[in-house]
């Protein structure tokens, strides 16, 4: 009796086109891929596939978040070339979602390509657009007039969007519960120096009270907030414990000019605070210059004024 050998083995399996699956099965297999697999893999291998992952059933969301946390942070993203790559995306996946996106969380893109997601996402809950900084007031009033579904907005360390902006999403976006508001460590700048570049490090934004001031005067339901690093003051803290009565999570770490008491007496409004996450650092005395004014040290020890320590 003749034996099989193994090559014979192998030539006996019937030959697989991959490229003859049905459209509904690679949806269903695409489906289970990220956005970032879907483009450097299926998008490249037949024009099927090239097909099958422009249907707009995979594109309810956008989200390169996840593959900017996997990384540690480049000085290539804050280039123009890695800018219009995330643009590209960006629009690419709008145009084949047909207006089903409810979700946007990206970095570094642009005003054009933000106006543009605007324009077609009716539906947009979810916002993210950390690290913009060509993402302006103009392309954040699109998303404010046409995106009144929203409901959390992350726009930290996008520097150039202004209190203007905060205010027409509160006014327009009623449903919004979530908002970060986040600004790059100002007090020791070194984890960012050599990737962020220096004229934008020193571009952090001052008006501190006047967003604090748009937040409680237009954000009523506003239930986490976080404002790491705000220059805001004990002003801007009392208009959003006014104004946002409903807030249950409040992150205020590294925001220097606030003190303990401004803290207890601005939390004493709100009622369903559940975490609050103090300033808690200790500010090297170089920072206030007060090596020849030790004698406010003993006033701030008898008095628990707080001054110093935050």
């Amino acid at each position: 009796m003749e034996k099989k050998t193994e090559d014979d083995e192998t030539e006996s399996w019937p030959s697989r086109d991959w490229a003859e699956l049905t459209h509904e099965c690679l949806i269903d297999i695409l489906a289970r891929l990220s956005l970032v697999h879907r483009w450097r893999g299926p998008m490249l291998a037949c024009k099927s596939w090239l097909n099958a992952c422009k249907d707009p059933s995979l594109h309810a969301s956008f989200d390169l978040e996840t593959r900017f946390n996997s990384e540690a942070e480049s000085p290539r993203w804050w280039s123009p070339e890695f800018e219009r790559k995330v643009d590209s995306m960006l629009r690419s996946v709008v145009e084949w979602s047909d207006g089903s996106i409810t979700r946007i969380r990206t970095r570094h893109c642009s005003n054009g390509a933000l106006s543009f997601a605007a324009e077609r996402c009716r539906i947009l809950e979810v916002l993210s657009i950390k690290s913009c900084p060509n993402v302006t007031d103009v392309s954040m009033a699109t998303i404010a007039f046409r995106c009144p579904m929203l409901k959390e907005l992350d726009i930290s360390y996008s520097y150039e969007i202004s209190h203007e902006s905060l205010a027409l999403i509160g006014t327009n976006c009623p449903n919004l519960k979530f908002l970060k508001r986040n600004l790059m460590n100002w007090l020791d700048p070194s984890q960012h120096v050599g990737i962020v570049p220096d004229e934008y490090l020193n571009a952090c934004p001052q008006d501190g009270d006047a967003e604090a001031a748009a937040i409680g005067k237009s954000m009523p339901h506003l239930e986490h907030l976080e404002l790491r690093f705000s220059k805001l003051s004990a002003k801007g803290l009392i208009s959003i414990s006014e104004g946002c009565l409903n807030l249950k999570y409040l992150d205020l770490f590294g925001c220097a000019n606030l003190t303990s008491r401004d803290i207890a007496n601005a939390s004493s409004n709100l009622k369903n605070l559940k975490e609050i996450k103090r300033p808690n650092f200790y500010i090297p005395r170089s920072v206030f210059h007060t090596e020849r004014y030790g004698h406010w040290r003993l006033y701030d020890e008898r008095f628990q004024t707080d001054v110093f320590r935050i």
